[in-house]
């Protein structure tokens, strides 16, 4: 994992996923260095990721106080319960959904959670965290995280991209990108992960991103994309077109023997 801190109080730790014919996608997660630390997501549930040696550099697991969970999906909850057992003062931030979807896995310690709806914040000493449900999401519990002292909305999948490379897609900034890139790598992924987004009331689709818009967040930081510090706008505009991008299709089993054949190693 590599390790961006793009302010003094917000540390990346950035890994990414090769998807075969889309690129590497982003998998990032936060820790925010407040009065009462904490993490938001716990990376890949794929083995030997490092996740918590690369968080033990940036903070003591022992002193995390809160793990904001933004929707238990594999790619967000990799490390959670091996953090949990390093932090035993660390309360877990989510929705009763969310509870109930990590529990057809394994027990959730309900004596540690911390049930938080949309529209609810959490004092975490120095700043306040505002829950807001992003725009696009992928999974019913989805909820991102507004902080008022840094300006940083953390957006779960909102927001993601495939990148070219692996280095982009680890990246300390967007900006490293070209902007049509970025904004094709949104449509596309705004239309794979949430294919629903083709079916919705503009009206009511565009109150969601009102809602988002009227925060003014000057960052926001997706699970799926380099941070991006002054471009809200700008992506808030790429959201209001996903209805209009172009749907996903994604390969067939004609296609997938193919891909197979080719990773075949020569005889």
């Amino acid at each position: 994992m590599r390790i961006n801190r793009i302010s003094p109080d917000i540390a990346v730790l950035s890994d990414e996923l090769e998807v075969p014919g889309i690129g590497h996608l982003p998998v990032n997660a936060y820790v925010l260095q407040a009065a009462e630390p904490v993490v938001v997501d716990t990376g890949l549930s794929l083995p030997d990721r490092g996740f918590l040696d690369a968080l033990g550099s940036v903070v003591d697991p022992a002193d995390v106080e809160w793990v904001w969970l933004t929707h238990p999906d594999r790619d967000h909850t990799g490390s959670l319960f091996d953090l949990l057992d390093q932090a035993p003062h660390a309360r877990l931030i989510t929705t009763f959904a969310g509870v109930g979807i990590m529990s057809c896995e394994r027990s959730v310690p309900l004596d540690r959670v911390y049930l938080l709806n949309p529209g609810q914040s959490l004092d975490v000493g120095d700043r306040l965290l505002t829950a807001l449900r992003p725009p696009l999401f992928d999974n019913p519990s989805t909820v991102g995280c507004f902080d008022n002292h840094s300006g940083s909305y953390f957006s779960s999948d909102c927001f993601g991209a495939p990148m070219e490379t692996a280095e982009l897609a680890t990246a300390d900034d967007i900006g490293y990108c070209l902007p049509s890139a970025v904004r094709a790598a949104q449509h596309l992924w705004a239309t794979v992960d949430s294919p629903w987004v083709h079916t919705v009331d503009q009206e009511k689709f565009m109150a969601t991103v009102s809602a988002l818009s009227a925060l003014e967040p000057r960052r926001l930081l997706s699970t799926h994309l380099p941070p991006a510090d002054g471009r809200t706008a700008e992506y808030l505009d790429m959201i209001a077109a996903a209805p209009q991008a172009d749907a996903f299709v994604g390969p067939d089993q004609a296609a997938l023997e193919q891909m197979l054949a080719n990773f075949e190693p020569a005889r």
